[in-house]
Protein backbone atom coordinates (compact mmCIF):
# COMPACT_ATOMS: atom_id res chain seq x y z
CA UNK A 1 0.00 0.00 0.00
CA UNK A 2 1.10 3.50 -0.54
CA UNK A 3 0.58 6.03 2.50
CA UNK A 4 0.87 8.74 0.81
CA UNK A 5 -0.89 7.65 -2.65
CA UNK A 6 -4.19 7.30 -0.29
CA UNK A 7 -3.55 10.39 1.88
CA UNK A 8 -3.33 12.16 -1.37
CA UNK A 9 -6.48 10.69 -2.22
CA UNK A 10 -8.10 11.25 1.13
CA UNK A 11 -7.20 15.34 0.55
CA UNK A 12 -8.99 15.48 -2.56
CA UNK A 13 -12.03 13.65 -0.83
CA UNK A 14 -11.66 16.42 2.24
CA UNK A 15 -11.77 19.37 -0.68
CA UNK A 16 -14.54 17.73 -2.46
CA UNK A 17 -16.51 17.50 0.69
CA UNK A 18 -15.54 21.14 1.35
CA UNK A 19 -17.56 21.74 -1.56
CA UNK A 20 -20.42 19.71 -0.66
CA UNK A 21 -19.78 17.31 -3.19
CA UNK A 22 -21.81 14.45 -3.24
CA UNK A 23 -19.84 12.56 -5.20
CA UNK A 24 -16.04 12.60 -6.94
CA UNK A 25 -15.17 11.13 -10.05
CA UNK A 26 -11.10 10.53 -10.33
CA UNK A 27 -10.16 8.88 -13.78
CA UNK A 28 -6.78 8.37 -15.97
CA UNK A 29 -5.63 11.26 -17.46
CA UNK A 30 -8.10 13.62 -16.11
CA UNK A 31 -8.56 15.80 -13.20
CA UNK A 32 -10.77 15.02 -10.53
CA UNK A 33 -14.27 16.10 -10.55
CA UNK A 34 -17.22 16.57 -8.34
CA UNK A 35 -20.88 16.67 -7.97
CA UNK A 36 -22.45 19.34 -6.48
CA UNK A 37 -26.39 20.22 -6.55
CA UNK A 38 -26.32 17.66 -9.27
CA UNK A 39 -23.74 19.06 -11.11
CA UNK A 40 -20.56 17.81 -12.25
CA UNK A 41 -17.53 20.36 -11.97
CA UNK A 42 -14.29 20.52 -12.09
CA UNK A 43 -12.90 20.90 -8.40
CA UNK A 44 -10.72 23.97 -7.64
CA UNK A 45 -6.97 23.21 -6.88
CA UNK A 46 -6.79 19.99 -9.25
CA UNK A 47 -6.53 21.24 -12.73
CA UNK A 48 -3.95 19.12 -13.28
CA UNK A 49 -4.94 15.92 -15.37
CA UNK A 50 -3.99 12.70 -12.71
CA UNK A 51 -2.22 9.90 -14.73
CA UNK A 52 -3.21 6.48 -15.53
CA UNK A 53 -0.12 4.74 -13.40
CA UNK A 54 -0.86 7.07 -10.34
CA UNK A 55 -5.05 6.65 -10.60
CA UNK A 56 -4.61 2.82 -10.38
CA UNK A 57 -2.15 2.50 -7.75
CA UNK A 58 -4.00 4.78 -5.98
CA UNK A 59 -7.43 3.19 -6.27
CA UNK A 60 -5.71 -0.42 -5.89
CA UNK A 61 -4.01 1.02 -2.46
CA UNK A 62 -7.99 1.79 -1.00
CA UNK A 63 -8.02 -2.32 -1.52
CA UNK A 64 -7.57 -5.55 0.48
CA UNK A 65 -5.58 -8.15 -1.09
CA UNK A 66 -8.74 -10.28 -1.26
CA UNK A 67 -10.62 -6.96 -2.82
CA UNK A 68 -7.53 -6.37 -5.29
CA UNK A 69 -7.57 -10.31 -5.96
CA UNK A 70 -11.61 -9.86 -6.68
CA UNK A 71 -10.90 -6.80 -8.92
CA UNK A 72 -8.63 -8.21 -11.24
CA UNK A 73 -11.10 -10.86 -11.85
CA UNK A 74 -14.24 -9.05 -12.39
CA UNK A 75 -12.66 -5.47 -13.26
CA UNK A 76 -15.18 -4.04 -11.35
CA UNK A 77 -15.27 -3.74 -7.25
CA UNK A 78 -17.59 -2.17 -4.39
CA UNK A 79 -15.96 -1.27 -1.36
CA UNK A 80 -15.98 1.61 1.69
CA UNK A 81 -13.49 3.98 2.48
CA UNK A 82 -12.73 6.14 5.65
CA UNK A 83 -11.68 9.82 6.03
CA UNK A 84 -11.14 11.19 9.23
CA UNK A 85 -13.28 14.14 10.43
CA UNK A 86 -15.38 13.67 6.94
CA UNK A 87 -16.78 10.25 6.83
CA UNK A 88 -16.91 7.15 4.67
CA UNK A 89 -17.32 7.00 0.98
CA UNK A 90 -18.61 3.96 -0.66
CA UNK A 91 -16.34 2.94 -3.68
CA UNK A 92 -16.87 2.15 -7.27
CA UNK A 93 -13.92 0.83 -8.84
CA UNK A 94 -14.27 -0.01 -13.01
CA UNK A 95 -11.98 -0.32 -15.99
CA UNK A 96 -12.67 1.85 -18.87
CA UNK A 97 -10.61 2.25 -21.80
CA UNK A 98 -8.02 -0.24 -20.04
CA UNK A 99 -7.45 2.10 -17.55
CA UNK A 100 -8.71 2.22 -13.67
CA UNK A 101 -11.27 4.87 -12.73
CA UNK A 102 -13.37 5.16 -9.46
CA UNK A 103 -16.86 6.77 -8.53
CA UNK A 104 -16.59 7.78 -4.58
CA UNK A 105 -20.02 8.86 -2.80
CA UNK A 106 -19.94 10.74 0.45
CA UNK A 107 -21.93 9.03 3.11
CA UNK A 108 -21.80 11.44 6.40
CA UNK A 109 -20.79 10.59 9.75
CA UNK A 110 -23.77 11.59 11.30
CA UNK A 111 -27.41 11.29 9.50
CA UNK A 112 -30.51 13.56 9.60
CA UNK A 113 -33.64 13.00 10.60
CA UNK A 114 -37.27 12.08 8.18
CA UNK A 115 -38.47 15.90 8.81
CA UNK A 116 -34.98 17.50 8.42
CA UNK A 117 -34.56 15.63 5.04
CA UNK A 118 -38.01 16.86 3.90
CA UNK A 119 -39.29 13.02 3.51
CA UNK A 120 -43.15 12.55 4.52
CA UNK A 121 -44.14 12.14 8.04
CA UNK A 122 -45.86 8.64 6.86
CA UNK A 123 -42.11 7.26 6.61
CA UNK A 124 -41.67 7.71 10.61
CA UNK A 125 -44.80 5.69 10.39
CA UNK A 126 -43.47 2.79 8.19
CA UNK A 127 -40.71 2.37 10.07
CA UNK A 128 -42.69 1.70 13.10
CA UNK A 129 -44.98 -1.01 11.40
CA UNK A 130 -44.38 -5.02 12.75
CA UNK A 131 -44.29 -6.57 10.20
CA UNK A 132 -44.35 -5.86 5.77
CA UNK A 133 -42.29 -4.23 3.03
CA UNK A 134 -41.57 -1.00 2.61
CA UNK A 135 -39.46 0.55 -0.50
CA UNK A 136 -38.05 3.63 -1.15
CA UNK A 137 -37.36 4.54 -4.36
CA UNK A 138 -36.09 6.82 -6.79
CA UNK A 139 -33.07 6.96 -9.46
CA UNK A 140 -29.37 7.09 -8.82
CA UNK A 141 -28.19 9.64 -6.29
CA UNK A 142 -31.37 10.40 -5.17
CA UNK A 143 -30.88 9.64 -1.41
CA UNK A 144 -32.39 6.50 -0.90
CA UNK A 145 -29.99 5.18 1.01
CA UNK A 146 -29.87 8.15 4.01
CA UNK A 147 -33.57 7.89 4.17
CA UNK A 148 -33.57 4.34 4.94
CA UNK A 149 -31.09 5.28 7.34
CA UNK A 150 -33.23 8.03 8.78
CA UNK A 151 -36.04 4.89 9.02
CA UNK A 152 -33.75 2.91 10.92
CA UNK A 153 -32.38 5.64 13.53
CA UNK A 154 -36.53 6.11 13.80
CA UNK A 155 -36.57 2.43 14.86
CA UNK A 156 -33.23 2.29 16.94
CA UNK A 157 -34.18 5.28 19.00
CA UNK A 158 -37.46 3.75 20.19
CA UNK A 159 -37.98 -0.08 19.70
CA UNK A 160 -35.93 -3.16 21.29
CA UNK A 161 -35.72 -5.03 18.63
CA UNK A 162 -32.94 -6.42 16.20
CA UNK A 163 -31.93 -5.04 13.39
CA UNK A 164 -29.65 -6.79 10.09
CA UNK A 165 -28.68 -5.36 7.43
CA UNK A 166 -27.62 -6.69 4.15
CA UNK A 167 -25.20 -4.15 2.38
CA UNK A 168 -22.54 -3.64 -0.64
CA UNK A 169 -21.28 -1.91 0.69
CA UNK A 170 -22.01 -0.64 4.26
CA UNK A 171 -22.53 2.69 4.42
CA UNK A 172 -23.80 4.11 7.47
CA UNK A 173 -22.26 2.85 10.79
CA UNK A 174 -25.34 2.57 13.31
CA UNK A 175 -24.22 2.04 16.86
CA UNK A 176 -26.78 -0.08 18.65
CA UNK A 177 -29.18 1.84 20.94
CA UNK A 178 -32.45 0.65 21.97
CA UNK A 179 -32.44 -1.74 19.41
CA UNK A 180 -29.58 -3.93 18.57
CA UNK A 181 -27.83 -3.77 14.85
CA UNK A 182 -25.95 -5.72 13.22
CA UNK A 183 -24.82 -4.64 9.96
CA UNK A 184 -23.12 -7.52 7.69
CA UNK A 185 -21.14 -6.59 4.54
CA UNK A 186 -20.80 -8.52 1.27
CA UNK A 187 -17.65 -9.90 0.71
CA UNK A 188 -16.56 -9.38 4.12
CA UNK A 189 -19.22 -10.47 6.28
CA UNK A 190 -21.37 -12.39 3.83
CA UNK A 191 -20.38 -14.52 0.27
CA UNK A 192 -23.46 -12.37 -1.43
CA UNK A 193 -26.83 -11.23 -0.83
CA UNK A 194 -28.55 -14.16 -1.90
CA UNK A 195 -26.25 -16.61 0.61
CA UNK A 196 -27.14 -13.63 3.42
CA UNK A 197 -30.86 -13.55 2.90
CA UNK A 198 -31.13 -17.35 2.94
CA UNK A 199 -29.76 -17.09 6.19
CA UNK A 200 -30.81 -14.40 7.68
CA UNK A 201 -34.13 -15.60 8.52
CA UNK A 202 -32.44 -17.83 11.06
CA UNK A 203 -30.64 -14.92 12.60
CA UNK A 204 -33.98 -13.81 14.83
CA UNK A 205 -34.75 -10.33 12.84
CA UNK A 206 -37.86 -8.23 13.76
CA UNK A 207 -36.22 -5.43 11.00
CA UNK A 208 -34.62 -6.80 7.80
CA UNK A 209 -32.84 -3.69 5.89
CA UNK A 210 -31.71 -5.00 2.15
CA UNK A 211 -29.57 -2.33 0.28
CA UNK A 212 -31.22 -3.42 -2.97
CA UNK A 213 -33.51 -5.12 -4.12
CA UNK A 214 -31.15 -6.78 -7.17
CA UNK A 215 -32.77 -10.26 -8.49
CA UNK A 216 -35.69 -12.20 -8.09
CA UNK A 217 -33.93 -13.90 -5.72
CA UNK A 218 -33.80 -11.19 -2.69
CA UNK A 219 -37.14 -10.09 -4.05
CA UNK A 220 -38.32 -13.96 -3.09
CA UNK A 221 -37.13 -14.02 0.41
CA UNK A 222 -38.13 -10.08 0.91
CA UNK A 223 -41.52 -11.13 0.40
CA UNK A 224 -41.26 -14.54 2.01
CA UNK A 225 -39.44 -12.28 5.35
CA UNK A 226 -42.03 -9.71 4.81
CA UNK A 227 -45.31 -12.47 5.11
CA UNK A 228 -43.95 -14.06 7.82
CA UNK A 229 -43.94 -11.58 10.48
CA UNK A 230 -40.63 -9.31 9.98
CA UNK A 231 -40.29 -5.69 8.77
CA UNK A 232 -38.63 -5.56 5.67
CA UNK A 233 -36.89 -2.04 4.49
CA UNK A 234 -35.14 -2.32 0.76
CA UNK A 235 -34.51 0.42 -1.91
CA UNK A 236 -35.24 0.00 -5.77
CA UNK A 237 -33.78 2.04 -8.79
CA UNK A 238 -36.80 2.99 -9.86
CA UNK A 239 -39.03 6.08 -10.64
CA UNK A 240 -42.50 6.16 -8.96
CA UNK A 241 -44.80 3.91 -6.70
CA UNK A 242 -46.48 2.08 -9.57
CA UNK A 243 -43.15 1.59 -11.46
CA UNK A 244 -41.73 -0.28 -8.26
CA UNK A 245 -44.52 -2.64 -8.05
CA UNK A 246 -44.33 -3.37 -11.96
CA UNK A 247 -40.47 -3.92 -11.92
CA UNK A 248 -41.12 -6.53 -8.85
CA UNK A 249 -43.05 -8.37 -10.73
CA UNK A 250 -42.04 -8.33 -14.03
CA UNK A 251 -38.58 -9.53 -12.71
CA UNK A 252 -39.94 -12.73 -11.96
CA UNK A 253 -41.15 -15.15 -14.89
CA UNK A 254 -45.04 -15.05 -16.14
CA UNK A 255 -46.63 -18.09 -14.50
CA UNK A 256 -44.98 -16.89 -11.44
CA UNK A 257 -46.22 -13.12 -11.55
CA UNK A 258 -49.80 -13.85 -10.19
CA UNK A 259 -48.25 -15.22 -6.70
CA UNK A 260 -46.15 -12.31 -6.58
CA UNK A 261 -48.51 -9.92 -7.04
CA UNK A 262 -50.37 -11.69 -3.87
CA UNK A 263 -47.59 -11.53 -2.19
CA UNK A 264 -47.21 -7.56 -2.55
CA UNK A 265 -51.09 -7.63 -1.75
CA UNK A 266 -50.76 -8.91 1.08
CA UNK A 267 -47.18 -7.40 2.22
CA UNK A 268 -46.53 -4.65 0.77
CA UNK A 269 -46.86 -1.73 3.31
CA UNK A 270 -45.51 1.35 1.61
CA UNK A 271 -43.61 2.86 -1.15
CA UNK A 272 -41.25 6.35 -0.94
CA UNK A 273 -40.38 7.20 -4.83
CA UNK A 274 -37.89 10.17 -4.03
CA UNK A 275 -35.59 12.91 -6.40
CA UNK A 276 -33.81 16.10 -5.30
CA UNK A 277 -34.57 19.03 -7.26
CA UNK A 278 -32.64 22.32 -7.03
CA UNK A 279 -33.64 24.58 -4.80
CA UNK A 280 -34.99 28.16 -6.04
CA UNK A 281 -33.07 30.72 -4.07
CA UNK A 282 -30.27 29.11 -2.71
CA UNK A 283 -27.38 26.45 -2.60
CA UNK A 284 -28.17 23.09 -2.15
CA UNK A 285 -31.16 20.53 -3.22
CA UNK A 286 -34.62 19.53 -2.26
CA UNK A 287 -36.69 16.66 -2.32
CA UNK A 288 -39.56 16.29 -3.95
CA UNK A 289 -41.76 12.33 -2.89
CA UNK A 290 -44.37 10.13 -4.31
CA UNK A 291 -45.95 8.26 -1.44
CA UNK A 292 -48.18 4.95 -1.85
CA UNK A 293 -49.45 3.93 1.12
CA UNK A 294 -51.57 0.34 1.86
CA UNK A 295 -55.48 0.16 2.27
CA UNK A 296 -57.74 -2.46 0.94
CA UNK A 297 -58.39 -0.52 -2.06
CA UNK A 298 -54.45 -0.68 -2.85
CA UNK A 299 -53.98 -4.23 -1.79
CA UNK A 300 -56.96 -5.18 -4.29
CA UNK A 301 -55.61 -2.95 -7.54
CA UNK A 302 -51.85 -4.62 -6.77
CA UNK A 303 -53.42 -8.12 -6.70
CA UNK A 304 -55.73 -7.78 -9.87
CA UNK A 305 -52.66 -6.40 -11.52
CA UNK A 306 -54.36 -3.08 -11.98
CA UNK A 307 -51.22 -0.98 -11.31
CA UNK A 308 -52.17 2.16 -13.56
CA UNK A 309 -55.36 2.84 -11.48
CA UNK A 310 -52.46 3.73 -8.51
CA UNK A 311 -51.79 7.13 -9.51
CA UNK A 312 -55.84 7.81 -9.06
CA UNK A 313 -55.87 6.42 -5.77
CA UNK A 314 -52.64 8.67 -4.49
CA UNK A 315 -54.05 11.41 -5.85
CA UNK A 316 -57.11 11.23 -3.24
CA UNK A 317 -55.69 9.60 -0.54
CA UNK A 318 -53.73 12.55 1.36
CA UNK A 319 -55.91 11.68 4.37
CA UNK A 320 -53.78 8.52 5.10
CA UNK A 321 -50.51 10.07 3.78
CA UNK A 322 -50.80 9.46 0.10
CA UNK A 323 -49.90 11.99 -2.38
CA UNK A 324 -48.24 11.78 -6.25
CA UNK A 325 -45.02 13.56 -7.71
CA UNK A 326 -47.04 15.92 -9.36
CA UNK A 327 -48.46 17.39 -5.78
CA UNK A 328 -44.89 17.42 -4.10
CA UNK A 329 -43.85 19.55 -7.02
CA UNK A 330 -47.13 21.53 -6.60
CA UNK A 331 -45.80 22.03 -2.96
CA UNK A 332 -42.30 22.98 -3.78
CA UNK A 333 -43.09 25.88 -6.54
CA UNK A 334 -46.12 27.14 -3.85
CA UNK A 335 -43.17 27.34 -0.71
CA UNK A 336 -41.07 28.92 -3.10
CA UNK A 337 -38.50 26.06 -2.89
CA UNK A 338 -37.70 24.81 -6.56
CA UNK A 339 -38.46 27.49 -9.69
CA UNK A 340 -41.59 26.69 -11.83
CA UNK A 341 -39.86 26.10 -14.43
CA UNK A 342 -37.14 23.23 -13.22
CA UNK A 343 -40.71 21.60 -11.59
CA UNK A 344 -41.77 21.51 -14.95
CA UNK A 345 -39.26 18.96 -15.78
CA UNK A 346 -39.79 16.23 -13.57
CA UNK A 347 -43.88 16.78 -13.39
CA UNK A 348 -45.40 13.60 -14.87
CA UNK A 349 -48.27 15.99 -15.89
CA UNK A 350 -46.66 18.47 -17.99
CA UNK A 351 -50.28 20.52 -17.13
CA UNK A 352 -50.04 19.76 -13.52
CA UNK A 353 -48.24 22.98 -12.17
CA UNK A 354 -50.54 25.46 -14.44
CA UNK A 355 -52.09 28.00 -12.15
CA UNK A 356 -49.31 27.11 -9.28
CA UNK A 357 -47.51 30.19 -7.73
CA UNK A 358 -45.45 30.99 -4.66
CA UNK A 359 -48.01 31.42 -1.63
CA UNK A 360 -47.78 34.45 -0.23
CA UNK A 361 -46.00 34.61 2.99
CA UNK A 362 -48.47 36.25 5.26
CA UNK A 363 -51.44 33.25 4.21
CA UNK A 364 -51.98 30.59 6.07
CA UNK A 365 -50.33 27.49 4.30
CA UNK A 366 -53.31 25.72 4.69
CA UNK A 367 -55.60 28.03 3.27
CA UNK A 368 -53.54 28.12 0.22
CA UNK A 369 -54.48 24.12 -0.73
CA UNK A 370 -57.45 25.26 -2.21
CA UNK A 371 -55.37 27.60 -4.82
CA UNK A 372 -53.41 24.32 -5.92
CA UNK A 373 -54.56 22.23 -9.32
CA UNK A 374 -56.68 19.68 -7.75
CA UNK A 375 -56.91 20.80 -4.47
CA UNK A 376 -53.65 18.77 -3.60
CA UNK A 377 -52.69 17.86 -0.04
CA UNK A 378 -49.35 16.83 0.64
CA UNK A 379 -49.67 14.24 3.70
CA UNK A 380 -49.82 18.07 6.16
CA UNK A 381 -46.32 18.94 5.07
CA UNK A 382 -47.96 22.44 3.85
Amino acid sequence: MSVVEINEIDRILRDAQSLRASDVHISADEAPRARVDGALVPMRGYETALSAAWVESALLALMTSRQRDEFATDNEIDLSHDVPGVGRFRVNVFRQLGHVAAALRLVPETTASLSDLGIPDIAREFATRPRGLVLVTGPTGSGKSTTLTAMVDVINESMPSHIITIEDPIEYIHPSKMALIHQREVGSDTASFAEALRRVLRQDPDVILIGELRDPESIAVALSAAETGQLVLATLHTQGAAKSINRIVDAFPAHQQEQVRAQLGDSLQGVISQTLLPRAQSAGRVVATEVLVQTPAVANLVREGQIQQLYSVMQSGSGVGMHTLDQSLQELVASGAVAHQVARQYAIDPHALDGVRVRPKDLDAEAWVSHLPGHASVGGRF
